[in-house]
């Protein structure tokens, strides 16, 4: 599975911290990337934003 900023997060993709459905993929100046569920990407939300190259939010599908 491609993991490129611009691929949709499906079912598939799970949080790093506790394997929830992702809707939020970080992807790292290092190349590397993460992905959190709504809770996590909520509770982990300023420093992500401090060392994020790009933040690709799907929460706005929970709604």
């Amino acid at each position: 599975m491609s993991t490129s900023v611009i691929d949709t997060l499906t079912a598939a993709d799970r949080c790093d911290r506790c394997g929830a459905q992702a809707y939020l993929r970080v992807t790292l100046p290092s190349g590397g990337e993460l992905l959190f569920c709504a809770h996590h990407a909520r509770a982990h939300e300023d420093k992500l934003k401090q060392v994020a190259l790009n933040i690709h939010d799907e929460t706005n599908k929970l709604s």
